[in-house]
């Protein structure tokens, strides 16, 4: 897999800004971050769930974000020693407290999509 150049903007931003909000994007900014965090809301899942949960994705770009997840301690993922490999995925502390931020955009996009079906 590709390592993440130490001079990118991702880390850039993670290291130097002192706006909270900025912080928090680069954590979970991008499209898939959201879904694979609001996926493991319910309870860890392994790989193969989450890629039936969210069938749009890329099998690189969920393997990427996974492991971004993991490295920002959002996502824990633990892989039991047998054979097949069993490996599931789940919220860290810092993850579960994102689910009131997650219910809260979820809750938003429930009611701005209603506005959007209600004027047209």
């Amino acid at each position: 897999m590709t390592k993440i150049k130490e001079n990118s903007t991702r880390n850039f931003n993670k290291i130097t800004s002192s706006c909270p909000v900025t912080y928090a994007i680069s954590k979970i900014g991008g499209h898939w971050k959201p879904i694979i965090l609001y996926q493991l809301m319910s309870g860890p899942k392994r790989y193969s769930e989450l890629k039936r949960a969210i069938p749009e994705v890329t099998e690189k770009m969920l393997i990427q974000h996974l492991k971004q997840l993991q490295d920002d301690d959002l996502v824990i993922r633990k892989a039991e020693n047998v054979v097949p490999p069993f490996v599931t995925y789940f919220l860290s502390e810092a993850g579960e407290d994102l689910t009131i931020v997650l219910n809260a955009m979820a809750e938003w996009g429930v009611r701005d999509s209603n506005r959007h079906l209600k004027s047209a």
